[in-house]
């Protein structure tokens, strides 16, 4: 990485004591003459687009995709002789020239030459980091990373602060980029403060590029299984990539992360080197009562141990009982005036993000169709399943399968005793001939059955669904054979759930 930005320090642009409206107004012009490249024009690089156009810098901002609707026409973008757009191939030289280059978390390092400009000292950026050398110093970072659950836990923490008067922004991978943030502090007049907390989720795309800037007070790599592994290539550089999330964390920031996984507990040791350390699982940590639906809290260095009460939590399966858990952990230690006593008082209110376990309807013949769309690999659909104690389903899996990091297996072969309870299986998609064939030869011995694609596999579940029983969107598979997005096939599902 190039030498931090230093042009306009605190020091440099206010008098002591620094004012919160002082720092802001002096990154509204910050990079005036300077030319800052944004690859890769998602949600993500648009949101950085129009922050580096609020900083006064002129942009150019490549995709590849040369059919990308044009910023000239969009009515976030208006004309600005200050944007360039180049779709398409893209003349590397161009980013030679460029003082920053933003990259989104959709771009791998090995395109446009990233890693060799990163190599050579080169201002390269996450979308992250430029966002939070923006937001002012005082507002305090949570941050959530992990395989499975981030998002819920992200949801729920932004919630408890929310709910408890905490002014909050929720975003980073969940949606709404860090850089929409840091645009609202730009925009703002006030001299009180636009957030006091901001909830990020973080993604391992989001982590790839050494960020300098992006300091959490609190973070959380939640679990580690294998995923991604198309583009980290092995579970040690994936749980290497999650864990840099801790590198510049000091002093009494708080990490928190589960206890014994052998990826996480190697890079955990080299990325955490200087901050507070606690357990999922353990003490300093959180520890969950499943049963009396209570966790138990000892934040590292207070010596004392809280009770959470989450019994009132109106959700389905024990993960989202520990999601609750974790996020209420992570609120704690912000310290931002909020007990145990608050947070148990609102713990009835927390609500979860669709296709997550998501209860869609009871139909009239007493069964219940359940969409978590949002499972889109063998790990998260175990977690499901093992959440669903005493509850036979009609359980639906397929879509396109993710890469395994055992090459002898597609992994579906591990779901075969917690699908042994059930009613039956449909498979479907473009993996579901696979899938199949691996429980099968697993030795499944619940009627499984292959459909061509969601639509089919609803009606297969309709056959064998009784009264009681649910039906249970939990793919184990991305979407992009049949549909935009998980979003998407949840929706399609909850509309046919809905005339079932």
């Amino acid at each position: 990485m190039g030498t931090p930005f230093l042009s306009l320090s605190l020091q440099s642009v206010c008098l002591p004591p620094p004012s919160r409206l002082c720092r802001i107004r002096s990154f509204k012009e910050d990079l005036k003459g300077q030319r800052v490249a944004v690859i890769g024009l998602g949600i993500s690089g648009k949101a950085a687009t129009r922050l580096a156009l609020a900083r006064g810098a002129s942009v150019l901002a490549i995709d590849k995709d040369e059919q990308l609707f044009p910023f000239k026409h969009d009515p976030e973008h208006p004309q600005n002789s200050n944007l360039q757009m180049m779709l398409g191939d893209c003349d590397h030289t161009q980013l030679g020239n460029a003082d920053k280059i933003v990259v989104s978390p959709g771009v791998p390092l090995e395109e446009y030459g990233l890693s060799s400009l990163i190599e050579s000292g080169r201002k390269v950026m996450s979308e992250l980091d430029f966002a939070t050398e923006v937001l002012p110093q005082n507002v305090k970072i949570l941050a959530v990373t992990g395989t499975n659950g981030k998002s819920t836990v992200a949801s729920f923490a932004g919630q408890m602060l929310d709910h408890l008067g905490i002014k909050t922004f929720v975003g980073g991978n969940l949606g709404t980029p860090l850089s929409e943030a840091a645009i609202s502090c730009l925009s703002s007049s006030s001299t009180t403060h636009i957030y006091q907390v901001v909830v990020v989720e973080v993604s391992s795309y989001q982590l790839e590029i050494t960020n300098n800037y992006f300091s959490p007070s609190v973070a959380v790599v939640l679990n580690l299984t294998p995923d991604h592994l198309e583009r980290h290539k092995s579970m040690l550089n994936y749980a290497a990539v999650k864990c840099s999330l801790f590198s510049h964390m000091k002093d009494d920031k708080l990490a928190l992360l589960p206890i014994g996984n052998p990826y996480l507990d190697e890079a955990f040791s080299t990325y955490a080197k200087r901050c507070n350390i606690a357990g999922i699982g353990d003490f300093p940590g959180l520890k969950l009562d499943m049963e009396a639906k209570v966790a138990t809290c000892n934040i590292p260095k207070s010596g004392l141990f809280r009770k959470l009460q989450l019994g009132d939590l109106r959700a389905i399966g024990d993960h989202n009982f520990l999601n609750a858990a974790v996020a209420a952990f992570l609120v704690l230690g912000l310290d931002v005036g909020i007990d145990c006593h608050s947070i148990n008082s609102i713990v009835k209110r927390l609500t979860l993000l669709p296709h997550r376990m998501q209860v869609v309807c009871t139909n009239s013949y007493g069964i219940t169709w359940v969409d978590d769309s949002k499972a889109t690999n063998v790990e998260s659909t175990s977690t499901g399943l093992i959440s669903l104690r005493n509850r036979k389903s009609v359980v639906l899996l397929g879509g396109l399968s993710k890469a395994s990091s055992d090459q002898t297996s597609n992994g579906f072969e591990r779901l075969v005793e917690l699908l042994e309870p059930h009613r039956a299986v449909i498979t479907f998609g473009a993996s579901g001939e696979m899938i199949y064939r691996t429980l099968l030869n697993s030795g499944l011995s619940i009627p499984c059955i292959k459909a061509g694609n969601l639509k089919e596999a609803i009606k297969c579940a309709k056959f064998f669904a009784v009264e009681g029983d649910m039906v249970l969107l939990s793919p184990g598979c991305a979407s992009f054979d049949e549909f935009r997005n998980f979003e998407h096939r949840g929706r399609v599902f909850q509309e046919l759930a809905l005339h079932s």
